[in-house]
């Protein structure tokens, strides 16, 4: 079973570009930096907690020029709430077609995993760009 919907027409027979949260696009730290882009505030289990965020580099032309080559799909292991706080505010023009979160990893030995067999492409023709490498 597919977890992506099919391509829009936008996107149809374009190759495929997953991409990562953190560490990819953005760092982030529940520790105060004083150089963040921007923080966010994220209830967990009833309290509040603040994350500072660091952008990389021209991540959001980033995602721009690759979304004119590119269906370019979100793949996180983080958790849904967080993963569109942050969105929300990277790709605020919403190139970023679909997302996947925590919930479509799978789990093994403690870790989460991407399966990119599961998003219905093809694998030929699909690119992830992951600095853990799962």
């Amino acid at each position: 079973m597919s977890m992506l919907k099919p391509q829009n027409m936008g996107n149809k027979g374009r190759a495929t570009l997953v991409l990562d949260l953190d560490e990819t696009l953005v760092h982030s730290s529940f520790t105060p930096l004083a150089q963040a882009d921007f923080e966010l505030p994220l209830e967990l289990d009833g309290k509040t907690y603040h994350i500072y965020i660091l952008v990389r580099p021209q991540a959001q032309q980033f995602l721009i020029q690759v979304s004119q080559v590119f269906e370019v799909v979100l793949f996180t292991a983080s958790q849904r709430r967080y993963a569109e706080l942050v969105m929300a505010k990277l790709d605020p023009k919403g190139v970023v077609s679909q997302s996947l979160y925590r919930e479509h990893c799978t789990l093994l030995s403690g870790g989460y995993v991407k399966d990119l067999s599961r998003l219905g492409r093809k694998l030929k023709r699909t690119v992830i760009v992951d600095v853990s490498g799962t």
